[in-house]
């Protein structure tokens, strides 16, 4: 399986923080997202999140995270994106719904280190989707 050419790990310290659209188009990105996925802010606001989405990730997982969030409820699970170069980084997400002052919707994700065992099980799960 070859992931990419390097992998990124967080800190136990890295929280990565973007939120997006209803459409899923950035817009916010936290200093530590754009340190770690190698782009920068002005690279990123304004882009589909789904420019970081790894191709080992599983279509299905985003989709339950998309129907998840639509429908107002708090989706969490261990993820892999892509960074700039082609390499990769592993996070423990949680994405949850909200709203912008005007009342559209929005989506704000808080991104932190997972652990070994995290990333194992995930790595093993995705193989079967």
């Amino acid at each position: 399986m070859n992931l990419g050419k390097r992998e990124t790990l967080l800190n136990d310290s890295s929280m990565i923080v973007t939120e997006t659209n209803e459409k899923g188009i950035i817009t916010f990105a936290s200093e530590d997202f754009c340190k770690i996925a190698e782009y920068s802010q002005e690279e990123l606001v304004g882009q589909p999140h789904n420019l970081i989405r790894h191709d080992f990730m599983p279509k299905k997982a985003f989709k339950d995270l998309w129907s998840t969030v639509k429908s107002g409820n708090i989706w969490h699970g261990i993820v892999i994106n892509k960074t700039k170069d082609d390499g990769y980084y592993w996070t423990k997400a949680l994405v949850f719904p909200s709203q912008n002052s005007d009342g559209s919707k929005k989506f704000i994700s808080v991104r932190v280190k997972p652990s070994q065992k995290d990333i194992d099980m995930a790595t093993a799960l995705y193989k079967t989707l």
